[in-house]
């Protein structure tokens, strides 16, 4: 407890500074990005990203940069385009489209339920014992018989439903 107290005190008051050395921002770690990371993220939510989406710029690219501070009437159409593509990854027009995943969750789900299938059917021959013979036509026709010919329940059951002159059901 008293442990705690103490060591709870050296850290408010900035003791060995833990939590600063492992920070980002430290003498440790630079500033810059390591080439192949960035930081871009760009959603429908979220359409303008802190930072461009290409950071390295080839000569072709840099000599656009320089054209794009000039009047944009001189600009073509496919320079706007590309230099769009510099800034931001894609349009709203392509991050709103559809995705085909939809393919592929059905794919499993259907997939899934197939192989279910072929667990039951298996399980069914294999598995599980034959029926009773209890659960047979003729053993539930002896059934009926046997409750018909005892007169169970003749007040509401079925002995009140048959006939027992005629040998039928009472209509």
């Amino acid at each position: 407890m008293f442990f705690r107290a103490v060591w709870s005190l050296v850290l408010r008051k900035g003791g060995p500074r833990m939590r600063q050395m492992h920070s980002p921002g430290s003498a440790a770690h630079s500033k810059e990005k390591m080439p192949p990371y960035t930081n871009y993220h760009a959603q429908r939510s979220y359409p303008m990203p802190d930072e461009p989406f290409c950071t390295e710029l080839n000569a072709e690219q840099r000599a656009l940069k320089e054209k794009e501070k000039g009047s944009w009437t001189q600009l073509t159409h496919d320079e706007k385009v590309a230099l769009y593509r510099l800034q931001f990854h894609e349009t709203f027009a392509e991050m709103n489209r559809r995705s085909n995943e939809w393919k592929t969750v059905m794919g499993c789900v259907f997939f899934f339920f197939g192989f279910t299938a072929l667990m039951i059917w298996w399980q069914r021959i294999y598995v599980f014992p034959k029926k009773p013979v209890t659960l047979t036509d003729e053993w539930k026709a002896q059934q009926l018989q046997r409750i018909l010919d005892m007169k169970g329940n003749p007040v509401q059951g079925l002995a009140s439903r048959w006939d027992y002159e005629k040998k039928e059901w009472k209509k």
